[in-house]
């Protein structure tokens, strides 16, 4: 049988164990130019929030009643005269929240175990690693001597974007929640200092630490950390939107309200979506495989295991209770 979690209604606020069902169905049968693929891992984002919700976005919400989206990476164990994909290929996509599912490869990617474990291609070499490159790179144009600040420098886009950050000759600053968690992104990832939102005054750690302000500022967090990277832009500084935990569960959304600090600044703030890049894929996952084998990025999962513990494990994003990319184990390697 094939375990499920299924979307059963939108939540309001930070969504409760209800919100989904576990179900059991039979095993799909691959049609013809299909393919079955079993789970081995799946992705959980800060991202799969806002596809719960009835309106209007970059990427349709999830029907009621469908599986939970999310991506996934896993093996193909059945084919049915697929052009691409044959019994025995790790393929990444949009599975889902379930053990396996079929289909026709579009959206799904190769990719060789070899080269790196299945982990690391549903997190750097994955949507986040692909999230941070081109929203450094591309959207915040980072040049060498920027100070650049980053929120959720502890997750896997923030610890991913800071060490990019650093490999072009930038200086950076991240914030990250708990001294434990700032002791990792400055010893470990390397970054050259460190916010601890949850025990410091977000204002003086900026002062103290961009004293002459910031060119580039990568958001993952939104709300009051958004506001206070605004009151310390340099001329021309470039802020990243690439999320806002901070708001996904909340009610009422809250509004900047330094933007004038834009016009001051001649700066701008840009809104990025990762699959606007998908044509450039390879090009970033075979510069970041480099980074990695050279010792230049180093990337961490924080791996939690069983289809039944999805919403403990989901929960996980907005407690803060994790520490580089939040993975489900399904089945082993």
């Amino acid at each position: 049988m094939n375990k499920q979690v299924i979307l059963k209604k939108r939540p309001e606020g930070l969504p409760t164990k209800d919100i989904w069902s576990h179900e059991t169905s039979a095993i799909p049968e691959p049609k013809e130019g299909e393919v079955l693929v079993e789970t081995h891992y799946i992705s959980l984002d800060p991202a799969m929030r806002g596809w719960m919700n009835d309106s209007k976005s970059y990427i349709p919400p999830v029907e009621l009643d469908d599986v939970m989206r999310a991506g996934t990476i896993g093996k193909v164990i059945k084919a049915n005269n697929h052009p691409r994909f044959k019994e025995g290929d790790v393929l990444t996509g949009w599975g889902g929240v379930q053990q396996y599912f079929t289909t026709d490869g579009q959206g799904h990617f190769k990719v060789d175990t070899n080269l790196a474990p299945m982990t690391k291609y549903i997190g750097a070499l994955g949507m986040p690693g692909m999230t941070a490159y081109f929203g450094i790179t591309e959207v915040g144009k980072i040049k060498e001597g920027d100070r650049v600040l980053v929120s959720g420098a502890a997750g896997a886009v923030g610890s991913v974007v800071g060490q990019i950050a650093k490999i072009k000759g930038c200086e950076v600053v991240g914030i990250a929640g708990g001294p434990d968690k700032c002791k990792y992104v400055v010893d470990e990832l390397g970054f050259d200092a460190c916010i601890d939102y949850k025990n410091e005054n977000i204002y003086d750690g900026l002062k103290a630490h961009c004293p002459k302000g910031i060119d580039v500022y990568f958001d993952n967090v939104g709300g009051d950390i958004l506001d206070a990277a605004l009151a310390k832009l340099r001329r021309g500084a470039r802020i990243v939107i690439c999320g806002a935990i901070s708001q996904y569960n909340s009610t009422e959304i809250k509004g900047p309200k330094n933007y004038l600090s834009l016009l001051v600044n001649r700066a701008t703030m840009q809104g990025m979506v990762v699959f606007d890049y998908a044509d450039r894929y390879k090009e970033a996952g075979m510069q970041m495989g480099m980074w990695m084998m050279e010792g230049k990025l180093k990337t961490e999962e924080d791996v939690y295991e069983g289809i039944e513990n999805f919403y403990p494990t989901f929960t996980r994003l907005f407690s803060g209770d994790k520490r580089g990319k939040l993975v489900l184990k399904i089945k082993e390697d």
